[in-house]
């Protein structure tokens, strides 16, 4: 591994065990066993190493939400997969969800990023609505901008999912799929018979295929 990942993966462990803002490059670099002039070479300050991680969760979600092969190019199927690995994913970078406040006020560049991550996952939400309607899975809009606001009710609840978990002691859903269950229930409501029968069809096919969580 490249001394570059080495400190963005020694950085992700310990922002996440520590906090952000606990955490210097000395602490960085004592962890992987360099020189903290070796650190600085690579990354000179906290903002071009909070870039670097940046840009690696965008890769890594942004291939959640293209992944259509033939295997998930079912609409409902590839949501649900999208939604475990989102999980996942919060978990795997926590610090960046409980600190994203802090990184936007103190890092221009990210804030600016962010932004734009922000839209493209907006508009990738419309799609799947989108394809939703289109296969006869959900009902019509019961209201104009009622789907709207409902994308952007799903979109709080899985940004700010791992939020919840760490600051309320009394958090009683922290069990894997959680959060995909929440989310389903509020789409589920909208959705046709035929909505709904393929969603069972869905959860059966993975249950037994046993590839992945339900």
């Amino acid at each position: 591994m490249k001394t570059k990942d080495k400190i963005i993966n020694a950085a992700i462990g310990l922002y996440n065990e520590k906090g952000l803002s606990n955490i210097t490059s000395r602490h960085i670099a004592a962890k992987i066993g360099i020189s903290h002039g070796n650190l600085e070479y690579h990354f000179p300050n906290k903002e071009a190493l909070l870039l670097a991680i940046y840009d690696k969760m965008i890769r890594e979600v942004s291939g959640f939400y293209g992944e259509q092969d033939n295997d998930i190019s079912h609409p409902i199927e590839h949501l649900h997969r999208i939604l475990l690995r989102l999980e996942e994913f919060q978990g795997k970078y926590m610090f960046f969800n409980l600190d994203v406040l802090e990184i936007s006020r103190s890092n221009s560049q990210v804030k600016r990023l962010l932004e734009d991550t922000l839209q493209i996952r907006k508009a990738q939400m419309v799609s799947i609505f989108s394809k939703f309607i289109e296969s006869k899975y959900m009902k019509p809009e019961p209201a104009k901008g009622y789907y709207e606001r409902l994308q952007h009710t799903i979109r709080i609840l899985i940004t700010f999912w791992k939020s919840q978990e760490a600051v309320l002691s009394n958090f009683d859903y922290n069990q894997n799929g959680e959060m995909m269950k929440h989310v389903w229930e509020l789409l589920l409501p909208h959705f046709t018979i035929e909505g709904h029968n393929q969603y069972q069809l869905v959860i059966n096919k993975l249950k037994s295929n046993n590839s992945i969580s339900v």
